[in-house]
């Protein structure tokens, strides 16, 4: 019997994060992405804490273009919080889902805004 898509998505998702881990210093970019949003958080995994989040619902994103432009943008935005925080090294979790598409161009937008990863 085959795997559902979310049942692979999520034995992706383990196999992920056994890899990689967040700390306060270097926190974990986590991405999750749903048919019309998409969702970033900084995550401090030693201390179980959430420091920073953007999405595609937050009031500095323009919604207004394609999906791509939109996730970029969200990109830009958790970049630019994170180097406000004092945040300039980050551990790119994809969240299972494949990198490329809406996750590559969110990934492109934190890059061009400074983040490193």
């Amino acid at each position: 019997m085959s795997l559902t898509k979310s049942e692979r998505r999520q034995r992706i998702q383990y196999r992920i994060r056994k890899i990689v881990s967040g700390t306060a210093a270097r926190p974990r970019l986590s991405v999750f992405r749903s048919n019309k949003e998409i969702y970033t958080q900084l995550i401090d995994d030693v201390n179980g804490v959430t420091l920073l989040a953007a999405s595609s619902r937050d009031k500095g994103v323009d919604t207004k273009g394609t999906s791509m432009e939109v996730a970029a943008a969200v990109g830009k935005l958790i970049a630019e919080k994170a180097l406000k925080a004092g945040i300039t090294e980050v551990a790119f979790d994809r969240g299972g889902y494949l990198y490329h598409g809406r996750i590559k161009s969110l990934a492109e937008g934190a890059r061009e805004a400074g983040l490193k990863f």
